[in-house]
């Protein structure tokens, strides 16, 4: 078994992909909700059966879906920044595609 883990890799980490991760991250704090409020009614049923753990899971995951939300919402704020301080001459272009993505305009 220490053979499988010993020696050299034969291939680079890819690049980690970026995407909409406020957005996801939303998404999934709103599903957590959406399940414990639609378990909710059935409280008696988990009582009875040993499963109100899923309610509190439930309920933990969109707890710590709040504290994601905060946190990418700041992670993509610095990234934009960190790249407007890069570029200095791009921050116009930058202001555009955020005011087009948010359907403003800048004048």
């Amino acid at each position: 078994m220490a053979g499988l883990f010993s020696g050299t890799f034969q291939h680079e980490a890819p690049e980690p992909l970026e995407g909409p991760v406020v957005a996801t991250v939303t998404g999934g704090t709103i599903v957590w909700f959406v399940l414990f409020l639609v378990q909710l009614p059935f409280y008696g049923w988990f009582a009875d059966h040993g499963h109100t753990w899923w309610l509190w899971t439930c309920l933990a995951g969109g707890g710590l879906g709040l504290i994601g939300i905060w946190y990418v919402r700041k992670r993509d704020a610095a990234i934009k920044r960190a790249a407007a301080e890069r570029d200095p001459a791009g921050q116009d272009a930058a202001a555009g595609q955020d005011a087009a993505e948010k359907g403003t305009t800048t004048a």
